[in-house]
């Protein structure tokens, strides 16, 4: 069974820097498209990153490109996001996420809330 576990989210202040984990179990994320998401109040769910399975390219929307950066432990079997100078928009439940084709899985989510 696979099982992805999220850590890392707390408070912070805008201009901040929180480190997100993820976990995995139940399966080797080197198969997977691993990626992070984030869900704001009222709001649908949306890509941040993501590296793709078998290479280390990670991807990144264009609202965190140059602030955010992803990374894969192949060895730890983890996947971590480093977010650097937060703003208040951007306060969310972070999830991480494994797909490969049509099959996904994700986390329960970490709470990033950034406020001053």
């Amino acid at each position: 069974q696979v099982q992805l576990i999220e850590s890392g989210g707390g408070l912070v202040h805008p201009g901040g820097s929180l480190n997100l984990s993820c976990v995995a179990s139940g399966t080797l994320i080197y198969i997977w498209d691993m990626g992070w998401f984030r869900q704001a109040p009222g709001k649908q769910r949306e890509l941040v990153a993501r590296i793709v399975r078998k290479t280390d390219d990670a991807n990144y929307s264009d609202s965190v490109r140059g602030r955010f950066t992803m990374t894969r432990d192949v060895a730890k079997n983890t996947v971590c996001l480093q977010m650097n100078n937060l703003e208040i928009g951007e306060t969310a439940i972070y999830y991480c996420n494994a797909t490969f084709v049509s099959t996904k899985h994700w986390g329960q989510g970490t709470q990033v809330t950034v406020s001053s």
